[in-house]
């Protein structure tokens, strides 16, 4: 019988790319066959460590007394929602048509991860190649196919990949349980959310604990010329100046003139990328590698999880191809002169698991037909990006004047542009964008033609107040640029990995930290929460800082190039968890209040004249021994499709009654406007009914 080569991928629409180019396209219950080909997928992690309480019953509930969790031997385990996909690679992967395996799971680490925990709990030992590609166009999958790699290659990747796991999982869980069982409350403690929230809650005791101060500046203006004095702390100081220089004379005491020029900027890896769409469209890390992810898998984009910003030396011609056919189809670049240098987005000693984010040839004949508004956005951005890194670099002169009057010294600054370059296509780029973002600080303004000696005879003097600023709160921006950079200090020059988290994972983090309430969004702010404050607060340093994550990542690299030991990296975080466990035994009566949640009192009571409470199904009053109580889901509002919000309450509360606009009539199944009245008769039951005009 014909021995087939069984291909699995990471998802269902990269399967489908994969199988159309290598001729499998007979469809089948779970798979595509053909041309010696089966062709499978995962659905993203479909195997993953089990939870502690598979290990124990006991470990169901969370005590002091059991920890550390360290499990002897590892389990894996299928969520019950992912059986079914497992159950079918299962069987391809024990079937005797089935001589080899191909791994064709996203080419990095996680990828790695997804496809030998299926393989090893699916009991396969068949022969296993490994596909290694940074885009899904046909012809970089027909490369890939042709130059298919041994899987041992990447046995050291899958033990960092394992090693990563594990770790996470020791840690998350152990610190975890720890910390909330000794607080009372769920604290989620992870090693890359828990330095970043503390980064967060930093920033916030520097906003608020900030106290502003007055300067004064003087300035002299004379025919076109304006300069300033240094800052004046004290305002009887630049008052004095200024009378002294009203009137007065000002000599150009020298003129210092210097070329500068500003390179054009690295394409974009996926933590750049998500920086810059934040700042432009307010777009949040996750929605951007959403997004980046549609468009990979719409052979658009090439793969966004990468921290490299140059394309490979043998892509030359590839990306000159890009780049000429995308100038016709963006509409800023109508009427730009341009000439690209590709040589300078090579570099194939700078590119690791994959190259920077590019857009494909498939784009270039497709356009942005068909596309979502966001798509297009961030398509825009690779692109102009693109063009910008292959322009010519910006060169401008820098011209610094002073000036004495009256025994002080003066300042102006100007700058004339010699060649806009790469800032011409940038420029126009954001004028198509209508957009309110800020542009990078081009304010200084061209000086009149000044001459070193020249005298201005009867200066204008004025004097300004200003306040020193606080630090600004993080953006997703800035935060993302402060993960990249955490613990760098503390790291080896040619760590692979540097900062918090890795380039597909900060996003993530940062919508957990959302979710689990411990930093809240305010417009483009993030900003923690009086939780997450405490909960910087309270782990220890070893938690806190990156310097762990920075360690654990030197370690990994270390392990995937085959350098280190993996088995000598888990007994560090053995101890490590061990050590945890001892030194947070107990806390003080205190402490163990501070997660304590806030009652919110909504207005008074009725019957008793007590504080009413919000409860999550109920509003209450706070006296136990009164009775009163009104419930969300009062069938009163449900009938009439209104939900009963604390705002209701209060006003019922206060005045007994309240207008309510857009109540349902169940008998004409219209909406009308009216006002509910609290009709409390002191019985087990609160009642609410219309009032009717007379």
């Amino acid at each position: 019988k014909c021995k087939m080569k069984l291909v699995i991928a990471e998802k269902p629409s990269v399967a489908r790319s994969i199988a159309a180019v290598i001729g499998a396209t007979d469809r089948q219950e779970g798979y595509l066959q053909g041309n010696g080909y089966i062709v499978s997928w995962c659905i993203g992690h479909l195997v993953s460590f089990a939870d502690a309480a598979l290990y124990d019953e006991r470990f169901k509930k969370w005590r002091y007394e059991d920890l550390p969790i360290i499990p002897e031997s590892w389990r894996l385990t299928v969520p019950p929602d992912k059986r079914e996909r497992f159950d079918t690679l299962r069987t391809l992967l024990r079937s005797e048509e089935v001589s080899e395996v191909i791994n064709a799971c996203d080419a990095g680490r996680e990828g790695e991860l997804i496809f030998r925990t299926v393989y090893h709990l699916a009991g396969c030992t068949k022969p296993m190649k490994r596909l290694w590609i940074s885009s899904m166009e046909d012809n970089a999958i027909r490369e890939g196919f042709a130059h298919l790699k041994p899987g041992r290659d990447y046995d050291p990747l899958h033990q960092s990949a394992l090693c990563r796991a594990k770790a996470d999982w020791l840690i998350g869980i152990n610190a975890t349980r720890l910390f909330s069982v000794l607080y009372h409350k769920t604290l989620t403690v992870g090693r890359v959310q828990t330095p970043t929230l503390k980064m967060l809650a930093d920033r916030d005791a520097k906003i608020t604990g900030f106290q502003k101060e007055k300067y004064h500046i003087v300035h002299i203006a004379r025919g076109g010329m304006e300069a300033v004095s240094d800052r004046f702390p004290d305002p009887t100081g630049a008052e004095s100046v200024k009378t002294a220089c009203g009137g007065a004379r000002a000599v150009c005491a020298s003129i210092h003139r210097e070329k500068k020029t500003e390179q054009p900027p690295k394409l974009y890896d996926l933590t750049t990328l998500q920086r810059e769409a934040n700042r432009l469209f307010g777009f949040t890390a996750k929605q951007t590698l959403d997004y980046a992810q549609t468009l990979y898998e719409k052979r658009l984009l090439t793969y966004p999880r990468t921290d490299s910003r140059f394309l490979s030396d043998d892509m030359e011609q590839t990306a000159a191809g890009i780049v000429a056919g995308i100038v016709p189809i963006l509409p800023f670049m109508e009427g730009a002169a341009f000439s690209p240098e590709i040589r300078r987005i090579l570099n194939s000693a700078k590119v690791s698991d994959h190259h920077a984010i590019i857009p494909t040839a498939e784009f270039v004949k497709q356009g942005f037909s068909g596309l979502a508004d966001s798509e297009k956005k961030l398509l825009s951005l690779v692109c102009c990006k693109l063009l910008c890194a292959v322009a010519p670099a910006h060169e401008y002169e820098a011209v610094t004047a002073t000036f004495t009057c009256a025994g002080q010294e003066f300042t102006a600054k100007g700058k004339t542009i010699l060649a806009a370059g790469w800032k011409d296509i940038d420029r126009r780029f954001r004028a198509s964008l209508k957009t309110d973002a800020d542009e990078d600080g081009e304010a200084a303004p061209e000086l009149p033609a000044i001459t070193e000696g020249q005298v201005f005879e009867d200066v204008a003097a004025s004097v300004t107040e200003h306040f020193t600023s606080p630090p600004k709160p993080y953006t997703e921006d800035t935060l993302l640029s402060a993960m990249e950079r955490a613990g760098a200090e503390d790291m080896p020059d040619d760590a692979e990995r540097k900062g918090l988290g890795t380039p597909a994972t900060r996003a993530s983090i940062l919508e957990k930290l959302v979710q689990t309430g411990f930093i809240q969004r305010k417009g483009k702010q993030l900003l923690p929460t009086k939780d997450g404050i405490n909960l910087a607060a309270v782990l220890p340093e070893a938690l806190t800082s990156p310097a762990l994550t920075a360690e654990w990542e030197t370690r990994l690299s270390e392990i995937a190039k085959g350098e280190a030991d993996p088995d000598e990296f888990m007994a560090g975080i053995e101890a490590q968890a061990r050590n945890l466990v001892t030194a947070y035994s107990c806390i003080s009566e205190d402490k163990q209040k501070l997660f304590q949640t806030e009652r919110v009192a909504v207005g008074t009571c009725p019957r008793c004249g007590e504080a009413v409470y919000e409860g999550k199904k109920n509003y209450y009053c706070g006296n136990r021994a009164c009775q009163f109580v009104m419930w969300k889901n009062d069938r009163f509002f449900e009938e009439r499709k209104k939900a009963f919000t604390p705002k209701i309450a209060a006003a019922l509360l206060k005045h007994g009654k309240v207008k309510i606009k857009g109540l349902f009539s169940p008998k004409t199944g219209k909406t009308y406007d009216g006002t509910v009245l609290l009709a409390d008769t002191g019985g087990k039951y609160v009642n609410f009914r219309m009032e009717w005009k007379k």
